[in-house]
């Protein structure tokens, strides 16, 4: 049973911006995750030997900031995705699921064209 059926004289639309952004998306996540973390890295790199409270303090807070710039930076590549998706999507072939006719809706309630054939 075929419950999409493709509409008959539908043109395609041409792509576009999406499928370039769509290509790039994996290595802007992979560069917006490999950043923060390299950039705690250097601070606990440069972190004196001795460690003080106030030193730890800091470095503890580089690195909750650096989650929370990852987690922002997930959230955002995942709407461009969605985004991206639902334009391409869009952008697709036509399909109709259940086609059927429609009464008139300048006069509610008349007959369809179906109506018509059955009565003859």
């Amino acid at each position: 049973m075929n419950w999409l059926q493709r509409l008959p004289g539908f043109t395609r639309s041409a792509p576009g911006l999406e499928w370039a952004l769509w290509k790039k998306l994996p290595w802007i996540a992979l560069a917006g995750t490999a950043l923060p973390l390299a950039l705690v890295s250097l601070a606990y790199l440069a972190a004196p030997e001795i460690p003080t409270p106030a030193s730890e303090r800091a470095l503890t807070q580089w690195f909750y900031i650096a989650i929370g710039v990852v987690v922002l930076h997930w959230t955002l590549v995942l709407t461009a995705a969605i985004g991206c998706v639902i334009v391409m999507l869009m952008k697709g072939p036509a399909f109709v699921a259940d086609g059927f006719e429609v009464q008139h809706t300048d006069q509610p309630g008349s007959p369809t064209q179906d109506d018509m054939r059955e009565k003859n």
